[in-house]
């Protein structure tokens, strides 16, 4: 009886991790990092703006009972340059943006809004990652809702295009 089960327990033990893998094998794969800090406030946050001339941008832009966007970016990205006129459709509905310029030397930014177009209402200056690892950002660009109580409501991975701004919109209405 032993000598049956020292055969019949290893393989039902392969069976079952081969079934497993199977299964695993099947199941999209999503490589998107989301972020942990939905339905969360807004971390403390002090960065200069864009230029040495602009206002400093704080977590308190968030806190104004308005909702708004939050988009990462940066000059050296280039699906940041393809998402541009979608931002400026979204601030031309109504949408207040701030940006976040990422890793970026402030001439580098000003050029970028200079030949792009600029749909901020405010831009921090990210030089550190600070504001990109607080709110759980994994890639560049990428947006987030934020409520008008500065609360995260909603990620949008990745460059925004025609498709997702009905979506966005209709998730800062959401978050009103």
């Amino acid at each position: 009886m032993i000598k049956r089960l020292a055969i019949w327990v290893p393989l039902a033990l392969f069976l079952f991790f081969a079934g497993i893998a199977a299964y695993q094998l099947t199941q999209p794969k999503d490589d998107l990092v989301r972020s942990a800090m939905i339905g969360k406030p807004v971390p403390a946050f002090d960065l200069p703006g864009l230029t040495d001339g602009d206002p400093r941008v704080t977590e308190a832009v968030f806190q104004d009972g308005r909702p708004k966007l939050l988009n990462i970016w940066a000059s050296w990205c280039a699906p940041c340059i393809a998402e541009v006129p979608h931002l400026e459709e979204l601030a031309e509905k109504g949408a207040p943006i701030v940006g976040s310029a990422l890793q970026d030397r402030p001439e580098d930014s000003a050029a970028f809004l200079q030949r792009y177009g600029n749909p901020y209402v405010a831009i921090a200056r990210d030089q550190y990652s600070e504001l990109k690892v607080a709110v759980g950002s994994g890639m560049v660009p990428e947006t987030f809702v934020i409520d008008g109580r500065g609360i995260i409501r909603y990620q949008h991975l990745g460059p925004i295009g025609s498709r997702d701004v009905p979506i966005i919109l209709a998730e800062l209405e959401k978050a009103r």
